[in-house]
């Protein structure tokens, strides 16, 4: 085995001249990434990441400082260094309008892979990546796992030395996540290839051999995962309470000065103390009927710790107050949405298939599923931007099939990608949204501010939204979701992508607008975000799979002598299930 570094990085600082300003990217760094092993580059938005890839994949030079890839100076051999490793970006460029095959032969010819090695080396990948069925099928007909699989092969055509993945299971769902994360395993295992894989999801980060921590352009920590964790002994518990709801729980315990972090994980809040002792609940007269034990670090625990401690973010998460909260509206049962027996045909193809379930006031409801489960579809429809083939759907009270445009005037929606305008700045987004939906003269102007400072877009107003960070750019198309202050809010893969810290601002800003009563509809690939939905609807090939709390669901596939598993697991288990019961097993 080789044991030459794969990746050796001194004193290396990179900065991009934007308009106004220079920004700073990475700032004399050090690092070593060893071989034959799968280490993870972990960080939140901006912390360099993507320019650390870019730079050892000899796609960006540094300004200043060395960085040595499989014993090759990068600035020196830049397309030697190519020659060796395997890289996979963010937004891999498949080519939609041909096929597998076709796109893998594009690439081996960009490669320079030899005719008479292709077919070896295509079985065996296509085989590795469950794709081998797939050949003719074009890319762009692909769901968004089989996707991110083919882009994987096409990276691997030529065997690599070093395989650098940018983020590559953003936006699939967890099954997909698996699949990926054994052909990565089996790269590792087989062919002794280095991996540099950076993600945004710490379950991923606590698989790898080793991470390598990045904030603002420094690094901050490099070590086993799991060494990291146990650094956080003492420090970490779970709370429950009989009779409160969680997110009275949560906001109690997260009151204490103690108290660093403090996050819903189905019926139990998990907690992270600023230091070794459990947080003191009867200072605050809040200790009745709270049960508080402690709980095994993991690396999320430290992560998390890290980086609140570093920035003080603790102190950035604001619960938004609406100015005038949606009055309690909806069914006899006080249901806002109800579906019935709801279908959606696409001419003989039916995408969804007799599904029914009700969503209360100020319920937050996921609906997950894997990639073309029918989720999609099911959720455009709920927003009255599908029609329904048959079935019924009521929304605030109003029949999508009659009243959609009405029903739609009382719905706030947030797109998985940015979808505002990015030449408008930030309070051109603002005026013009707010005008689309209605607001006129003082009222337009209130909502406009209120959007500012609820959100701290202030000293952004004049940026163009193209340009924001990728938090701020969160948080402006939420303000612009609830300019109006709908009664219901549908979120589609509202986080995907983005690091824990901004997921955790985002969600409190969520559970703060449920508090106030509006009803949340969300899709999402994140099982551990599933966690925090009061109830749950599993979709699997256009029907209702499984339904309930996310306790319920995990109780469905609970191991055995009542061993507990996580969300993760029972959605794998539930749809295992499934196929088990179609092929007879």
């Amino acid at each position: 085995m080789n044991d030459l570094p794969a990746i050796v990085v001194r004193k290396v600082t990179r900065t991009f001249a934007v308009p106004g300003q220079t920004v700073v990217a990475l700032e004399d760094i050090d690092a070593v990434i060893r071989p034959g092993m799968v280490t993870g580059l972990i960080g939140p938005d901006g912390a360099g990441k993507s320019t650390f890839m870019r730079l050892c994949a000899g796609l960006l030079v540094a300004d200043r400082g060395e960085i040595t890839v499989l014993g090759i100076d990068v600035r020196r051999e830049p397309m030697r260094v190519q020659s060796r490793i395997g890289y996979m970006p963010q937004r891999f460029g498949l080519y939609e309008d041909l096929t597998v095959r076709e796109n893998m032969e594009l690439y081996a010819d960009l490669q320079g892979v030899p005719p008479a090695e292709r077919a070896g080396r295509y079985e065996e990948l296509l085989k590795m990546a469950g794709l081998e069925r797939f050949t003719g099928r074009l890319a762009g007909k692909l769901s968004g796992g089989m996707k991110q699989k083919l882009g994987l092969v096409c990276a691997l055509v030529r065997q690599p030395d070093l395989l650098l993945l940018d983020e590559p299971t953003v936006g699939v769902d967890p099954v997909s996540r698996r699949e990926l994360w054994n052909i990565v395993y089996r790269l590792v295992d087989r062919w002794r290839v280095a991996v540099l894989l950076s993600t945004a999801y710490l379950d991923e980060a606590q698989r790898c051999a080793e991470v390598l921590l990045l904030h603002k352009g420094r690094v901050i920590g490099q070590d086993d995962p799991a060494v990291l964790g146990r650094s956080m002994e003492g420090r970490t518990f779970l709370a429950a309470a009989s009779g409160m709801g969680r997110r009275r729980l949560q906001s109690k315990i997260e009151a204490g000065p103690e108290v660093l972090d403090a996050l819903a994980t189905g019926r139990r809040i998990r907690i992270i103390t600023r230091e070794s002792r459990a947080p003191d609940l009867e200072k605050r007269g809040a200790a009745d009927n709270i049960d508080i034990s402690p709980a095994p670090p993991r690396f999320e625990d430290y992560f998390i710790a890290r980086l609140k401690t570093d920035t003080g973010s603790e102190d950035a998460r604001g619960k938004i107050i609406l100015r005038n909260p949606p009055p309690a509206e909806g069914g006899d049962d006080d249901s806002v949405i109800v579906a019935d027996e709801l279908e959606r045909r696409f001419g003989a193809f039916r995408a969804v298939k007799g599904v029914s379930f009700r969503v209360g006031r100020g319920e937050i409801f996921g609906l997950l599923g894997a990639n073309g489960a029918g989720k999609t579809t099911t959720f455009r429809m709920l927003c009255g931007l599908l029609p329904i083939t048959s079935g019924q759907c009521e929304v605030a009270g109003m029949d999508l099939r009659e009243a959609a445009a009405e029903a739609r005037g009382k719905i706030g929606y947030m797109a998985q990608k940015f979808s505002l305008y990015g030449s408008l700045t930030v309070l051109q987004n603002l005026q013009f949204f707010s005008s689309a939906y209605g607001l006129r003269a003082a009222r337009r102007r209130e909502q406009i501010r209120w959007a500012l400072d609820t959100f701290d877009l202030d000293r952004y107003a004049g940026t163009e939204s193209r340009m924001l960070p990728q938090g701020y750019k969160q948080r402006l198309a939420l303000a612009v979701a609830l300019m109006h202050e709908p009664a219901i809010l549908f979120l589609d893969e509202p986080t995907s992508g983005i690091d824990p810290l901004a997921r955790r601002e985002f969600w409190a800003h969520i559970n703060s607008l449920a508090e106030q009563g509006v009803t949340v509809l969300v899709t999402t690939h994140f099982m551990e975000e599933a966690e925090y939905c009061d109830r749950l609807l599993i979709m699997a090939e256009g029907e209702a799979l499984a339904q309930g709390t996310p306790e319920d669901i995990k109780a469905m596939v609970r191991g055995g002598e009542g061993e507990d598993v996580d969300m993760e697991q029972a959605f794998i288990g539930l749809l295992e299930s499934r196929q088990g019961a179609e092929a007879g097993i």
